[in-house]
């Protein structure tokens, strides 16, 4: 059985995952563990204490920025109304998928090494996006018969299509037009 971590053992792991997602991102997977850990305001006995092998950081880091996603999608709902909810939730996944393109080559090292940092993907992000559509089609402000697989595949090829930060004011009009054809319009 695991002990709990101690309060400041928690924020210093927090702190790493937070500091390692941005370094892989920015830098790739050849960033050094001692710039993470210094840039994270721990020693590296403490780098490696939390995460024995870079790849577990890789893993970690990419998993908490899934979560951090997925996660959002009941706190949105509980500030705002659904279909809003829908729309700022997509604006988070543009975000998101940012942050896995900037880790590709580190995340390709953790599959290289025998790892599968995406093994609960798919199942976590269709579960966020469902539960907030299904929010909006109950309150009568998206479709009924929208498929949260479909949605996610265009959020995905929105992402894809503007990569590039210069892109971001597209990458906003094609979300306020996804989201328009997710729209409920009454008969």
């Amino acid at each position: 059985m695991t002990r709990p971590l101690r309060a400041d053992a928690q924020r210093n792991r927090e702190r790493l995952l937070e500091v390692a997602a941005q370094a892989f991102a920015h830098d790739g997977p050849q960033v050094s563990m001692d710039a993470i850990a210094k840039q994270a305001g721990v020693g590296i006995g403490t780098l490696y204490r939390h995460f024995p092998t870079r790849e577990a950081l890789v893993e970690a880091a990419y998993r908490k920025e899934l979560a951090r996603l997925c996660d959002a999608a009941p706190g949105l709902l509980e500030t705002m109304p659904p279909d809003r909810a829908v729309r700022a939730w997509m604006d988070l996944f543009v975000e998101y998928m940012s942050t896995k393109r900037g880790m590709a080559d580190a995340l390709r090292a953790v599959i290289a090494s025998g790892g599968n940092p995406f093994a609960q993907s798919r199942d976590r992000l269709l579960g966020a996006v469902t539960t907030l559509l299904h929010a909006a089609a109950d309150a009568g402000s998206v479709r009924t018969d929208v498929r949260p697989e479909d949605v996610l595949v265009g959020l995905g090829g929105i992402s894809l299509a503007t990569a590039d930060p210069a892109q971001a004011e597209q990458a906003a009009r094609l979300l306020d037009l996804l989201m328009d054809g997710l729209r409920h319009r009454p008969t």
